[in-house]
């Protein structure tokens, strides 16, 4: 089995740990159809981070729906025609829920959830991005979104807990947690490639790959 056998791969991680970038070039390199996550259609998403607690139902619902328009047609497959490789993984979506959204909103969403999520298809295997929080604000300044100048440190601390609790749990798909932090894919060539060679390897369980920056 190889990385290529796996029919859904969903990439993870916090705000600006790199998940949409390596999504994209792992879509790529397997000639696979890419779901990505488009948050400049979010028409909420700037107003949620002037004011989280206003506008955090309308955003998260926005998300949930984005998702379920782009998974809905494949879940109609009962094997998929070719890989997808998705920058997201809905099963995740509650985490940012239970962080913004007060108990009553919280209700309305959980039982919307509870409703859509057996409609949709799950990844069999999950890569999750992990790095800390002086990387996630460098990478955030960086692609200088404006409407991401208003996130702290404090927000992407409760985001990086949020995670590692999820994903400790987590146990419905094949799982590599990956140290994000001194690796840098999207310049460095051999930095996917050491990635790629480790998810090659990958045939089910959880692992763990820590890797050093390759620089040639």
């Amino acid at each position: 089995m190889s990385l290529a056998d796996f029919r859904f791969i969903a990439v993870e991680g916090p705000i600006g740990v790199g998940k949409s970038s390596l999504a994209r070039m792992l879509a790529e390199h397997l000639g696979a159809e890419g779901l990505f996550e488009v948050p400049d259609e979010n028409p909420f998403l700037e107003r949620f981070y002037q004011d989280r607690s206003k506008h955090a139902l309308a955003t998260q619902l926005h998300f949930l729906v984005q998702r379920i328009r782009q998974l809905t047609p494949l879940a109609q497959l009962q094997l998929f025609e070719r890989l997808h490789v998705a920058d997201y993984l809905v099963d995740k979506d509650p985490l940012f829920a239970e962080l913004n959204l007060s108990p009553d909103e919280m209700t309305i969403y959980r039982e919307m959830f509870r409703h859509l999520r057996p409609r949709l298809p799950r990844p069999d295997l999950v890569v999750c991005l992990q790095a800390p929080v002086e990387v996630l604000l460098e990478r955030i300044r960086r692609r200088g979104r404006g409407y991401e100048r208003r996130i702290d440190g404090a927000y992407l601390e409760q985001l990086n807990a949020a995670y590692a609790e999820f994903f400790y749990h987590f146990d419905a798909a094949s799982l590599v947690i990956v140290n994000a932090a001194e690796i840098d894919w999207v310049n460095r060539a051999a930095d996917f490639q050491q990635l790629v060679e480790f998810l090659d390897q990958v045939h089910g369980g959880r692992h763990y790959f820590n890797p050093l920056p390759v620089h040639l």
